[in-house]
């Protein structure tokens, strides 16, 4: 099998390379963990990111059965896809705007709490409803994993891509939970959640507008 892989080693190199570049890009999965690590744990940032991790799956899963074409072919399916993940990501846009403060140091008795499930919810479906994941996976599985690709092989692009995703977004927890940073935060914390609370509803009219051509 690690011989029959070597004629695809460019691709998946090349795949490799983009994942990893596709991971740090900002977007809405980095102020979505970013946005769970701050307000209420370096657990829920961390789950947050599984949910990410695992929402790749779900491209992957379609991209190989071909439906990724007919997704992006399809005005009404992009359409639904981008307007869903578009409602969502103002909605919790605004929920943090609006919200009291969430931004408590450690063990504070104030502070909320964030279920693991739910943590992980907001990742998954951050990523999952994003259409310029989709518009990513077309991109690939149509420009560079050729007919010939064994069906194992995508898998392991897939896992590659998720896992780039996973450690990204883990480090991105462990940084923005760091107490001196979480100090810093507590400072400026209405300012804070004012600010992400608008990027959120940014990146939600701007997925809005994405395209599928």
């Amino acid at each position: 099998m690690f011989f029959e892989s070597i004629p695809y080693l460019s691709e998946l190199l090349t795949i490799s390379l983009i994942a990893i570049f596709m991971a740090i890009s900002p977007g809405a999965d980095f102020v979505m963990v970013t946005r769970n690590s701050i307000f209420y744990s370096r657990k829920a940032g961390l789950y947050s990111a599984l949910g990410i991790s695992a929402a790749i799956w779900v491209h992957v899963a379609y991209s190989i059965a071909g439906l990724a074409v007919i997704i992006s072919s399809s005005v009404v399916l992009f359409s639904i896809i981008k307007y869903l993940g578009a409602a969502y990501l103002i909605y919790v846009g605004w929920q943090t705007f609006t919200s009291k403060s969430m931004i408590e140091i450690e063990n504070s008795e104030n502070k909320q709490n964030l279920s693991n499930w739910n943590a992980f919810k907001i990742g998954f479906v951050t990523n999952a409803l994003n259409p310029k994941t989709t518009i990513f996976f077309l991109s690939i599985f149509t420009q560079l994993v050729t007919l010939e690709t064994p069906l194992w092989l995508q898998l392991v692009y897939g896992l590659i891509i998720s896992l780039a995703h996973l450690v990204w977004f883990v480090v991105v927890s462990y940084l923005f939970t760091h107490p001196i940073l979480l100090n810093k935060f507590k400072q400026s914390k209405h300012i804070i959640e004012k600010t992400v609370g608008v990027v959120l509803i940014g990146f939600g009219l701007k997925v809005a507008t994405v395209s599928s051509n």
